[in-house]
């Protein structure tokens, strides 16, 4: 027999139990959604987009070039299609790739897929990552094949790279530094990647240790500052507000971002929280500088008189409207050449590119206006243009190397 109130308790019960059922699911939903959400904020951190997207196609589906010292290269297709994307990946191979530079069924990658760089992001990271990844759009995108020497382009050569240069390796805090440092380093070592651009490279193209790092190198063509000199040629006498500022909106009072880095900046930094901006600046400021930094710092002759000459007359008619007569600028408008880091930088590339080719500034929350410094090319000659950096590098209390008509030359004829 039922005891009396029986059916009514299991009444009771199985109608609670049918207004409870749904609430796993969507604690579920809400813990899968915190996680892409995630995933989005650490794809921007590592500036994953920039590498894998060519302008006007659909994001992270791959195929853009990416010019190194041995051939070019082609970014993978991130979307999650099962052909020829990585839809039919999981999470412990997406991990693998990060980590160990290894993608599907053994794969070897080649390293300009930063793994060096993001063997030390966390499990964590990573599945969050992958996450966000899995729930774009599938697209489908056949990726061209390398074009490298057929030596160099062999997967199983990259073995040898790695054992050369290649440690794989898990983030550990340094115990003796602030919380804020270390999630600095973590940013800037690992998804931030920052070294990768902003260091010279030995004959295997590998990123040169030691005392080297951060003191400059080139990107896509263009050549990234240092990181860590105190001298006229890098950022050390930038204040952690400039550095900020300059990381979040593109703009500081000193300079504007352009060419590789101003995609940085539209992609990646001014995505990131206040809180991680702040860290990676901790981490930046306290980079080591090394005696060789100075040492190794040429600024070479000045130029003489007539080159001093020309430069002066062709910037007083072409330049001064926009940077001043003396090199001043117009603050968060036209950058400072008086003092300038760019302008003493022991590379002049990125100088001289800027006068070829021009360059816009990125619009940023702050700065909506895209700014552009037109291109010069058509209008004055290698001689020219070669006088006219030559006089700035050495004009406004600067003193840097002069640059060759032969430099200019080069460049021009590459682009």
């Amino acid at each position: 027999m039922t005891r009396p109130g029986t059916f009514l308790t299991g009444t009771v019960l199985v109608a609670l139990i049918g207004l409870l059922a749904p609430a796993p699911a969507a604690s579920q939903d809400a813990n899968t959604w915190s996680t892409v959400k995630r995933g989005l904020y650490l794809t921007r951190v590592g500036d994953c987009e920039a590498c894998h997207t060519v302008a006007g196609q659909p994001a992270y589906a791959g195929n853009r070039a990416l010019p190194t010292p041995f051939g070019t290269i082609y970014s993978a297709n991130l979307t999650p299609d099962p052909d020829t994307g990585i839809g039919d990946w999981d999470s412990d191979t997406f991990f693998r790739a990060l980590d160990e530079g290894v993608g599907k069924d053994g794969k070897r990658l080649y390293p300009a897929f930063p793994y060096t760089h993001f063997t030390y992001v966390t499990r964590e990271d990573s599945d969050a990552i992958f996450a966000y990844l899995q729930s774009l759009d599938p697209v489908r995108n056949e990726i061209r094949e390398p074009d490298l020497p057929p030596l160099i382009g062999m997967r199983t050569s990259m073995r040898a790279w790695n054992l050369l240069n290649f440690e794989e390796k898990d983030f550990a805090p340094d115990p003796e530094k602030s919380p804020q440092w270390n999630r600095g380093r973590y940013l800037v070592e690992g998804l931030g990647h920052c070294s990768a651009c902003h260091s010279p490279r030995n004959l295997t193209g590998a990123e040169k240790r030691g005392g080297a790092r951060y003191t400059g190198g080139m990107a896509e063509g263009w050549f990234a500052p240092s990181l860590r000199s105190t001298g006229p040629d890098g950022i050390g006498d930038w204040s952690a507000e400039d550095l900020k500022t300059f990381l979040k909106h593109g703009r500081n009072d000193r300079t504007a971002a352009f060419g590789p880095m101003a995609e940085v900046i539209d992609k990646s930094t001014r995505w990131m929280t206040d809180a991680d901006i702040s860290a990676v600046v901790a981490y930046l400021r306290d980079l080591p500088v090394e005696a060789e930094d100075d040492a190794e710092r040429a600024e070479g002759e000045r130029p003489d008189d007539t080159v001093m000459a020309l430069g002066g007359e062709i910037y007083a008619s072409q330049c001064a409207a926009c940077h001043g007569p003396d090199g001043e600028g117009v603050t968060g408008m036209f950058a400072t050449l008086a003092g300038s880091s760019l302008v003493h930088a022991r590379n002049p590339t990125t100088l001289i590119r800027l006068v070829l080719d021009g360059a816009k500034a990125v619009p940023t929350e702050r700065y909506p206006t895209p700014f552009a410094m037109p291109p010069f090319h058509w209008k004055l000659s290698d001689a020219e243009v070669a006088a006219t950096l030559s006089y700035v590098r050495n004009a406004f209390g600067n003193s840097a190397g002069p640059v060759t008509e032969e430099a200019v030359a080069d460049l021009r004829g590459a682009h």
